[in-house]
């Protein structure tokens, strides 16, 4: 510590500022879960576990947002790591004008997802959106659906939407890793007479696995925390078809049922404690593999 370039207060006024903003709000929405506390009453009564029990006594809706949360968090870690490998592996050999392409497949990350929310609820508008104009234009008309009002459509459109925003990012960190594969491993295999599944088999998925680790736990963070692509497409509809946990929170305090929203939100913090336990394990083994 002495021999630091800048001193340890320093850092004082950083984690001041996180203790006020994130871990005291945080250990007080804990306690207050375990309240009745509402905009109805003015005093705030300890009730134990009641919240808890509302929210997995089997009550449809709050079943429906821990089922869609699940569906979401792993389809679409599944979409983007499957998608964003598959563009890795095109990226990374010396295609004409990879670098372009790169820039384009990237760029809709960068974009903020309430501005994306809002262009696909345009896109996909189901009398004047611009897909169904073109279904109708390439008289494939009857394709042409409700994308996001139909109960059978809009989870699925949201999923897709998230998709393709995520899956640069993935493609990204996908990319580096194959980057720091040494090519002797290739020229060795290829001398062996490999063809390129066997290279893909026992060579990139093997020395890809800390990049794929590293995608899997950021995806699984994003998707259980997901929230604003959701209230910007459909706000949770039709019905409580696309509601997540944390459009059900945004609900329950929209509602005056504070009580109830901080618990949903303490089981959300919850099973990421459990998600990040695990996937530090799981990166600390590989990471003893790899040496």
């Amino acid at each position: 510590m002495n021999k630091s370039i800048y001193p340890f207060y320093f850092s004082i006024g950083a984690l001041v500022l996180y203790l006020l903003f994130f871990v005291i709000p945080g250990f007080m929405g804990i306690y207050y879960s375990f309240t009745d506390w509402n905009s109805y009453s003015e005093g705030i009564e300890f009730i134990g576990l009641d919240n808890f029990r509302t929210i997995f006594s089997g009550n449809e809706k709050y079943v429906s947002y821990l089922n869609h949360t699940v569906t979401f968090t792993i389809t679409t870690a599944i979409l983007k790591t499957a998608i964003g490998l598959f563009l890795a592996l095109i990226l990374n050999h010396g295609i004409k004008g990879k670098n372009f392409h790169r820039v384009v497949i990237f760029m809709p990350v960068i974009v903020p997802t309430l501005i994306v929310g809002l262009i696909f609820k345009s896109v996909l508008h189901p009398e004047v959106g611009l897909l169904n104009e073109f279904l109708r234009s390439i008289g494939l008309g009857a394709l042409a659906r409700s994308w996001l009002t139909d109960i059978h459509l809009a989870f699925k459109s949201i999923i897709a939407v998230d998709t393709w925003k995520g899956v640069g990012y993935i493609m990204v960190i996908l990319l580096a890793g194959l980057q720091a594969i040494p090519d002797m491993y290739y020229e060795a295999a290829e001398m062996d007479g490999s063809n390129f599944w066997n290279k893909f088999k026992h060579i990139i998925i093997p020395l890809l696995m800390p990049a794929l680790t590293v995608t899997t736990v950021l995806n699984f963070i994003y998707g259980f925390k997901v929230f604003d692509i959701v209230y910007a497409l459909t706000n949770g509809g039709p019905g409580y078809e696309t509601e997540v946990l944390y459009t059900g929170v945004f609900k329950e305090f929209s509602l005056g049922r504070y009580g109830v929203g901080t618990a949903l939100s303490t089981v959300m913090f919850l099973v990421m404690i459990v998600i990040g336990f695990f996937a530090v394990k799981w990166m600390s083994k590989e990471d003893e593999v790899g040496k």
